[in-house]
């Protein structure tokens, strides 16, 4: 257990996302929050005085007379040092860094003016990231930088539609995401909703340029393949898609795909699909609950390739339990010998709605391996061989190894989509239970609005929804 006193409670997020990353997963009490009974293995205590801040880690200390206009990064640096001198000298990836989008920063610097090297030294002396990181941060966000000249951030748009229905959750899955079984009578209710949200949107935004879309989840291909044809057919038929760069669909679960669905989707201009394996050794997809073979992936992936998908994303995760880094090695020739066009390689990152938390007693005696540096170092070393580049990353809060998620793609092929959800520069209509829209100002700044999880209450409330929409765009 962590205890942090704090006389008050300024950057008090910052200071536990920290803690977060060189202790994930360990529990963390703070102020009225602590048991005075229970003994703490680290105590950080920081108090906070008029011309200073004094930092206590167990029996070390350092005292800032604070530059004031950047005390939360003085402060974060702080600690790190305490807590890297607790550890032996271990240090982080990623320093200092808590936020899930370190792209914003190089991008912004190149808005600047500031010259690689420049950028270097001032994330590095800012954040106390690796070099390994800041090349591989700068080169994607030279890549984001050149295919975002083509979008149009302040008269453009982008779609995005939610289908919350999956043939099963996984153990670590915390996505807005129902069993398709207990469901699926629902389901037409869910889409008459659906549509009543795509038809306003439409209307709402007959003016604008619509850059991509997306259709996302749970599973989209969950849908039967007339469901699939309808709602295809009300987006093309209802939006100009005559700037449309790309329109992806999520088809993640390969138990969820068929030919006829890959069939339907060709009948439109869907360009862009994913079929994710998670990993290709059949011991953890049982585990972990996926309920599909290794071999329905490599079948489904084979169909999607006869029907002529020439753009096709795979995702696996790293650190799932019981793999290990050669077991990675293992899924890794495969997809060298698979040649998908897209690989989106995720960190096995536990949030509070995962039953892999929910119910970790349960699930108290799986092992997770520590060594997801080393996987990132093998996934990194043969995506190079298959001639893909790294075009986005982003983070996520208890990352195994404190690392980072990257998708990695054949030059040409980068998802347009995934970089403009990361790096907030369009607005990005959201529609379905769960999604959230978010309306980005020419100067930048975010406004949101934000779909109720639960698809009950989203169709009973559908008209609630609409109406948050239209008052985020009439402000």
């Amino acid at each position: 257990m962590i205890k942090l006193t704090m006389n008050e409670l300024h950057y008090e997020y910052d200071i536990r996302g920290l803690l977060m990353s060189f202790y994930p997963g360990v529990e963390i009490e703070c102020n009225s929050e602590c048991n005075k009974e229970v003994e703490a293995e680290i105590n950080l205590v920081i108090d906070y005085e008029t011309d200073k801040i004094t930092v206590t880690l167990n029996s070390e200390q350092e005292v800032l007379n604070c530059f004031w206009e950047d005390a939360k990064n003085e402060l974060k640096r702080c600690v790190y040092r305490l807590l890297s001198k607790r550890e032996n000298g271990r240090v982080l990836p990623w320093g200092t860094l808590t936020g899930i989008r370190p792209i914003k920063l190089p991008m912004a610097l190149m808005e600047q003016g500031k010259t690689d090297e420049q950028i270097q030294n001032e994330l590095r002396d800012t954040y106390y990231i690796s070099k390994e990181k800041l090349d591989l941060s700068i080169k994607i966000a030279h890549t984001e930088q050149k295919l975002l000249e083509k979008i149009d951030v302040e008269d453009g748009y982008s779609l995005y539609i939610g289908i919350p229905f999956c043939p099963t959750t996984c153990l670590y899955c915390s996505f807005t995401s129902y069993p398709f079984t207990k469901y699926e009578d629902k389901i037409g209710d869910y889409l008459h909703a659906l549509k009543k949200e795509i038809l306003y949107t439409a209307s709402k935004f007959k003016g604008k340029k619509l850059n991509s879309i997306y259709f996302g989840g749970g599973t989209p291909t969950t849908l039967k393949p007339e469901q699939l044809d309808w709602l295809l057919d009300l987006v093309a038929t209802n939006f100009d898609l005559s700037d449309c760069f790309e329109w992806t669909v999520e088809g993640g679960r390969p138990d969820s795909i068929t030919r006829e669905k890959l069939k339907v989707m060709k009948n439109y201009p869907v360009d862009r699909i994913s079929i994710n394996p998670q990993t290709m050794k059949q011991e953890t997809l049982d585990l972990i609950g996926r309920r599909h073979t290794v071999e329905q992936f490599r079948s489904a992936y084979e169909m999607a390739r006869e029907e002529g998908y020439t753009n096709i994303n795979m995702d696996l995760i790293l650190g799932l339990p019981e793999e290990t880094t050669e077991d990675v090695r293992r899924t890794m020739e495969e997809m060298k010998l698979l040649g998908p066009d897209n690989l989106t390689i995720h960190t096995l990152a536990l949030k509070r709605a995962a039953r892999l938390t929910i119910e970790k007693d349960q699930y108290a005696h799986l092992h997770f391996e520590q060594n997801t540096n080393d996987m990132m170092q093998i996934t990194m070393d043969v995506t190079k061989e298959m001639g893909l580049e790294p075009y986005y990353l982003y983070r996520q809060k208890n990352m195994s190894g404190n690392l980072e998620n990257i998708g990695y793609a054949k030059p040409g092929l980068e998802g347009v989509y995934n970089i403009l959800i990361m790096e907030e520069k369009q607005s990005i209509l959201a529609l379905g239970a769960g999604s959230v829209t978010k309306r980005v100002e020419p100067d930048g700044r975010i406004t949101r609005a934000s779909n109720v999880k639960n698809i009950e209450q989203y169709m009973e409330r559908i008209d609630e929804m609409i109406d948050r929409k239209e008052a985020l765009w009439n402000n």
